[in-house]
């Protein structure tokens, strides 16, 4: 089950649990799309991974309690901002790589 975490690890924005900006890595990594697009370069800063949009919980339970009331999101803030020279150097190494080739 993803934590749906609440802020961007790197500049500690807000993504609320029904949030379109925030995206993730496959090892749920959790950045804001600025951010993301900006300053990583699709790149995740944690594992070289790329990133994809975080999936959406639905707020109302639609069928069988599968829902944010019954799984909500972490409160616990993950915010570990990017050394921005040492991610150019693995933009450098895996950035022209696609993503699936990482």
């Amino acid at each position: 089950m993803l934590e749906l975490r609440p802020t961007c690890e790197h500049c500690n924005k807000p993504l609320p649990p029904a949030s379109t900006e925030a995206c993730i890595c496959s090892f749920e990594c959790t950045f804001c799309r600025d951010c993301v697009e900006q300053m990583l370069e699709g790149v995740c800063p944690n594992c070289g991974g790329g990133f994809v949009p975080r999936p959406v919980r639905p707020a109302h339970d639609w069928k069988n309690g599968n829902f944010l009331g019954r799984h909500p999101a972490t409160a616990t803030v993950t915010y570990r901002p990017v050394d921005r020279s040492i991610h150019r150097e693995l933009v450098a190494r895996v950035g022209s790589l696609p993503a699936q080739e990482r």
